[in-house]
């Protein structure tokens, strides 16, 4: 197997133990997601795979959301146990929304995992673009702030296609993400957020980036919009799409490679006139998934449906409380 491999054990360690990879560090016990993100700092890996049963309150969903927080998702293999909660349609999908694709309740497959990961199509399957969270209960041992998102997440958009609308859509995630969430949105290496007339917007360059997220360490949530700019620096990027012919044709005569590249990333289609059968038609000529589709907007309006639904299919849980029935809406 390629690479140096790390495992997190509890339950599964005597199976896990017997695997056979090239692996440099094993702990086995039942730890929180900070506890295994402090062992492993600044600590080389290839893949982490963790025997779900190894972290603490593993069935709350919420406090699976710090795993893409301190660690690439593309490096985590999860073994998944028997349990009722975990293996439930709503609990994969919200695995899929926060980036976690490679998970399996077989032992034989983390090998093959290893080397053939999991892309979004893979496991397009088990995700459910209009599934509502339940509202956790916590226990007293266990420690959220507010209601139960763990962590900051922090979130980058890069338009693919000239104009595909990252800094407009930055400013409408940012406007309904603020009624429950603690919220930052920044620009990368442009001044357009001036154009909004609103202070808490933030223009940076990319140097500063890192610096940025850092100093805002309060915030639950941080948007970036990269527009056109380098996306190498986070772990979460979300890739943008307008689907006019023309402009599709730009983008593929520009890189004729690009639809390989995007194979394993998370595109949303934005500003789109596509209906399902569209969509299904677009995914199955370019060979890849579409992870959402957001059609024309009023960004003067502040609470939109379809905005509420991408943000609950990206794993926001208390979005969409008291949303009203808005003008627009997906996958009907």
């Amino acid at each position: 197997m390629n690479g140096i491999n790390v495992i997190i054990s509890n339950k599964n360690q005597p199976i896990l133990v017997n695997l056979d990879i090239d692996v440099i560090k094993h702990i086995t016990g039942e730890f929180t997601i900070a506890e295994i993100a402090q062992e492993f700092t600044n600590f080389y890996f290839n893949k982490m795979i963790i025997d779900i049963t190894a972290i603490k309150d593993y069935e709350n969903i919420n406090v699976m959301q710090a795993l893409p927080v301190n660690f690439d998702a593309s490096k985590i293999i999860l073994l998944l146990d028997d349990s009722e909660k975990v293996n439930s349609p709503l609990y994969m999908s919200q695995l899929v929304s926060m980036g976690i694709y490679n998970f399996t309740k077989n032992v034989d497959s983390i090998k093959f995992l290893i080397d053939n990961p999991n892309s979004y199509k893979d496991v397009a399957s088990y995700h459910q673009l209009n599934a509502v969270p339940t509202e956790p209960v916590f226990n007293d041992n266990s420690y959220t702030n507010e209601r139960g998102f763990i962590g900051q997440r922090v979130i980058g958009f890069k338009n693919l296609t000239d104009g595909a609308g990252s800094t407009t859509l930055v400013y409408l995630l940012k406007q309904h993400l603020e009624k429950k969430y603690k919220v930052k949105a920044v620009e990368v290496n442009s001044n357009d957020f001036t154009l909004f007339g609103d202070k808490s917007l933030d223009s940076i360059s990319s140097m500063q980036l890192p610096q940025y997220i850092a100093s805002h360490s309060e915030c639950e949530v941080i948007l970036v919009d990269f527009n056109g700019e380098p996306d190498d620096t986070l772990n979460e990027v979300i890739y943008l799409i307008e689907p006019g012919l023309t402009k599709l044709n730009k983008m593929i005569r520009q890189d004729n490679h690009i639809l390989d590249k995007l194979a394993a990333k998370k595109i949303v289609l934005n500003r789109s006139a596509l209906n399902a059968k569209d969509i299904e038609d677009f995914e199955h000529e370019a060979g890849i998934k579409i992870f959402f589709n957001i059609p024309n907007v009023d960004d003067k309006v502040s609470n939109q449906e379809v905005i509420n639904n991408f943000l609950k299919a990206l794993g926001f849980s208390r979005i969409g409380d008291d949303s009203q029935k808005g003008l627009f809406s997906v996958f009907k």
